[in-house]
């Protein structure tokens, strides 16, 4: 089994090191993308269950 979280967010970083090279934005921005790339690559692990996240988010299932 592959390690997507990992993979994920290395993807993340090499995306964003493109943007690095623009200011302080696009610094921010490598670090979103870093992130973003690591929950992809967890949920695709089976680590984080995106769907029950946004549930608890939304408060659906309460009560």
């Amino acid at each position: 089994m592959k390690n997507y979280t990992t993979l994920g967010i290395v993807a993340g970083i090499a995306l964003a090191f493109l943007a690095y090279f623009g200011g302080w934005q696009l610094l921010l921005l490598s670090v979103v993308l870093a992130t973003v790339g690591g929950l992809v690559g967890a949920h695709c692990d089976g680590k984080l269950n995106v769907l029950d996240l946004w549930n608890q988010m939304i408060g659906k299932g309460r009560g």
